[in-house]
């Protein structure tokens, strides 16, 4: 059975960053944005598309996602690509140990791989230094803290609305680590040393 490290985490907080490095040092794979043209590729929908429906709700509100946007028979999109990303995830763990951010991938592929659960959070002050100076995606005159609020409030919609998971809280996850605490490195550290004894 091949090691999975599944890193969720909050907005900001160099999860993706850390789950690179991990699986470099550990000589892995590592799906995070490679997985969009995976599933686009099976889905046939555009990978922004993708990126946005694929570990967000369109709004923060899990029920208003869990109603909205259905068929006749129930179905959403949004269900559509939870599968697709559901198969692709389970494939690639069954090809290969390697690293996976985001996605539900510790709910996903429980009982089908060995599983380091993770879940990087920062303090606010990291966050918004991160999204403002390396994202570039707000600017401090755009509220940052709302963008912070309002990304992770889509995931943990997303994560209540296709697991069990609660986002965020430490007893869900193997390894809970502050990176604006440890640094990046640090973290690395601590999640090799935590693989390597799995």
């Amino acid at each position: 059975m091949n090691k999975v490290v599944a890193i969720s985490r909050q907005y900001g907080s160099a999860g993706r960053l850390i789950g690179m490095k991990l699986a470099e040092k550990l000589g892995i794979s590592c799906y995070d944005s490679s997985l969009l043209d995976r599933i686009a590729e099976k889905t046939g929908f555009d990978r922004k598309f993708i990126k946005e429906s694929g570990e967000y709700t369109a709004s923060g509100s899990w029920l208003l996602s869990a109603l909205a946007g259905r068929d006749y028979n129930g179905h959403s999109i949004q269900d559509e690509i939870w599968n697709v990303q559901r198969e692709v995830i389970i494939e690639l763990a069954a090809k290969e140990s390697c690293v996976v951010v985001g996605r539900n991938a510790d709910y996903i592929l429980n009982g089908k791989a060995k599983i380091l659960s993770v879940f990087i959070h920062a303090s606010e002050e990291a966050r918004i230094q991160r999204v403002v100076n390396e994202y570039k995606e707000v600017t401090y005159n755009e509220d940052p803290r709302r963008r912070l609020r309002q990304m992770d409030k889509r995931r943990r919609a997303y994560c209540q609305l296709y697991t069990d998971v609660h986002w965020g809280e430490a007893r869900f996850y193997d390894v809970c680590l502050d990176s604006s605490k440890f640094g990046i490195e640090a973290c690395v550290d601590i999640l090799t040393g935590c693989y390597n004894r799995l």
